[in-house]
């Protein structure tokens, strides 16, 4: 099983094992951070008086981090460039479990309610994360497999960065647009390669009738 798994993608050789351990520690540092930053900004109240304000409300920062989109794009970024596909399941876990817990936290310190039921969906999420991340860190090949997975990962995120289904097409938003740009950056390995994923994927989701579950 592991050398036909080698063959799709051939794993990274760690010599320095207290710094493959320490980049997942800033892994989980910086989901846990970007979760106080989402839950900051549901709270902030804009006035548009204050110069930086004008800069959140400008990007629809409280819009983006309260999307899916944008933790699909962080999430699979790690996974790709992980060393392995132990490490990306490893790494892709921490920071979903570090945003989700420093969310909740927030919430319940800071905004005075739990959202126990809203944040049960993004604790599946996590849990499923090693496995997700896992299969997304075989995405960056060139091997038929490869190209399968980054078709469905371009599905998924046009799925959440665009209104598309049987018949329409819509731009949600500039900046979801760039977040999909973003992700088929990350998976782009050889032109053939991207373009058969990104064809493939796209009109799976013009054709999927299923697309809108998707959304959390």
């Amino acid at each position: 099983m592991t050398e036909a798994l080698n063959k799709i993608r051939q794993p990274l050789k760690i010599s320095n094992k207290p710094l493959t351990v320490l980049m997942s520690f800033l892994v989980l540092v910086f989901g846990t951070g970007l979760g106080i930053f989402a839950k900051w900004l549901d709270n902030l109240e804009i006035d548009s008086d204050i110069w930086w304000h004008r800069i959140i409300e400008k990007l629809d920062l409280g819009i983006l981090f309260s999307e899916m989109a944008i933790w699909l794009l962080i999430a699979l970024a790690i996974a790709v460039f992980s060393f392995n596909p132990i490490k990306a399941a490893i790494n892709v876990f921490l920071f979903f479990a570090g945003m989700c817990i420093s969310y909740h936290l927030y919430t319940i310190i800071f905004a005075g309610f739990d959202p126990s039921d809203y944040m049960m969906k993004w604790y599946l999420l996590t849990a499923v994360s090693p496995v997700l991340g896992a299969v997304c860190w075989y995405a960056k090949s060139g091997k038929v497999v490869s190209i399968v997975i980054c078709a469905l990962i371009i599905y998924v995120m046009a799925v959440y960065c665009f209104s598309i289904g049987r018949f329409y097409f819509t731009f949600r938003s500039w900046v979801n647009t760039v977040i999909f740009a973003a992700a088929v950056a990350v998976l782009y390995r050889t032109p053939k390669q991207i373009s058969i994923a990104f064809v493939s994927g796209i009109a799976l989701a013009f054709i999927n009738p299923l697309s809108r579950y998707l959304c959390i």
